[in-house]
């Protein structure tokens, strides 16, 4: 689980940062990094929890 932790906190620093270059830039190429990168956090915590709650169940 700590693994999975880890993964989630550094996807979600690198949606940070590309927002961050974004801001700083204005090229959208960091924009779409970020919602790229964003995306599949979203999809990694959902997994996540899924675990989780299948974990509990069982």
């Amino acid at each position: 689980m700590v693994l999975a932790r880890t993964l989630i906190f550094l996807l979600l620093l690198g949606a940070i940062v590309s927002f961050a270059f974004f801001a700083f830039t204005g090229e959208q190429r960091f924009k779409r990094y970020g919602l790229l990168i964003l995306k599949w956090v979203l999809i990694s915590g959902f997994a996540f929890f899924a675990v989780l709650i299948v974990q509990r169940l069982g």
